[in-house]
């Protein structure tokens, strides 16, 4: 098996990738990086430019961007399905919530986040639309079923699901029925504890 190497900080983005590894139950090494040194290291940023995590190192291959990295452990881990089928019709609908994710919800929060202007004036050019429209967008696949792809929990649920745990702890995302018992329904997961005790532990280090 080829070695993977998580790089990460507890009090990052990191923690979708962290979550994404324990439940997959596959062996990793982490490597946590300081936001005041080693994160902008030589070595780190030949890995990646951006000086940036989450990252991983898998074998040779280096895949950065929380979503990216979700979407290529799903389909190396294969066995462990956490994305639908290649031939599946879900298989679709699981690219959408998870590059949904990545556009415009968090496009949306980061703009209440920072209380930049999007209204019906500029929303078409900025790209994420209406803040509104994507949590509505967002509510109605939520009220389907118990997880975005239906009855298969998949790298989606993780990668939408902390988006909407931090966007309703940081008042980014109003508090909607659905988006509480779907994080509800996430959090309760045993990969999903195990993954925050893991990053809990290393903040109390810090």
């Amino acid at each position: 098996m080829q070695e993977l190497t998580f790089f990460t900080n507890p009090n990052s983005r990191g923690r979708i990738v962290r979550w994404m590894l324990e439940e997959l139950e596959v062996p990793y090494n982490t490597t946590v990086l300081e936001y005041s040194g080693d994160i902008k290291s030589p070595y780190y940023l030949k890995l990646n430019p951006m000086g940036k995590v989450p990252a991983i190192k898998h074998g040779d291959l280096v895949v950065t961007e929380g979503a990216a990295i979700c979407a290529y452990l799903a389909d190396h881990f294969a066995d462990k399905q956490l994305a639908p089928a290649l031939n599946s019709p879900e298989r679709g609908t699981y690219y959408r919530w998870l590059f949904f994710a990545a556009g415009p919800l968090e496009m949306a929060t980061t703009a209440k986040a920072y209380d930049w202007r999007i209204d019906a004036e500029n929303a078409q050019s900025v790209g994420s639309g209406l803040y509104q429209d994507v949590l509505t967008t967002l509510e109605s696949a939520l009220e389907k079923g118990p997880y975005l792809c239906g009855e298969q929990f998949t790298a989606a649920d993780i990668y939408v699901g902390s988006h909407i745990s931090w966007g309703m702890m940081f008042k980014t995302l109003e508090e909607r029925p659905a988006f509480k018992r779907y994080v509800q329904r996430l959090e309760s997961r045993e990969a999903a504890i195990r993954a925050n005790q893991l990053d809990d532990a290393l903040v109390k280090q810090d």
